[in-house]
C-alpha cells in the first residue's frame, strides 16, 4: 500500500522531465511567410429594410407586396436571456432583404410560450414590400 504513493509521484515527476524546451526560448516557424495577397474589394451591403408600423404611410406610394415574411427571438429554456423584440424585427428585416424588399410592413410583433423547442418566443410577422422612388 506504501508503494501506490510512491509510484504516483514518480510517474508525476517523471510527465515534467518530458519538457525539454525552455520558456524563455523564441519558437521559431518553419513555415514559409504567407505572400500578401491583393485586397478584395468589399461586398456592398443591401440597402436597408424599412420598417413601416402605419399602412397610412405608404398611401400615395407605389409599392409591390411580395409576401408574408417573420423573425423570431427564442429563449430555449427557463435559465437563458429573454427573448428580445429588436432582434425579431432585425431577423424580420433580414429575412425582407433576402426576398429583394426594400420595406416592410409591420403587422405585429408578441411574445408566446409553448412553441416546440422555445420556452418562451418574440415573433413578429409582416408583409415584405418593394417601394418605388416615385
Amino acid at each position: 500500500m506504501r508503494a501506490l504513493p510512491i509510484c504516483l509521484v514518480a510517474v508525476l515527476l517523471s510527465g515534467c522531465s518530458v519538457l525539454d524546451r525552455s520558456p524563455v526560448e523564441p519558437v521559431q516557424s518553419t513555415a514559409t511567410p504567407a505572400k500578401a495577397e491583393p485586397a478584395k474589394p468589399k461586398a456592398t451591403r443591401p440597402a436597408p429594410v424599412k420598417i413601416y408600423t402605419n399602412a397610412e404611410d405608404l398611401v400615395g406610394k407605389p409599392f409591390r407586396d411580395l409576401g408574408e415574411v417573420s423573425g423570431d427571438s427564442c429563449q430555449a429554456t427557463n435559465q437563458d436571456s429573454p427573448p428580445n423584440m429588436p432582434t425579431a424585427r432585425k431577423r424580420l428585416q433580414i429575412n425582407a432583404s433576402k426576398m429583394k424588399a426594400n420595406a416592410v410592413l409591420l403587422h405585429s410583433c408578441e411574445v408566446t410560450s409553448g412553441t416546440p423547442g422555445c420556452y418562451r418566443q418574440a415573433v413578429c410577422v409582416g408583409s415584405a414590400l418593394n417601394v418605388s422612388a416615385k
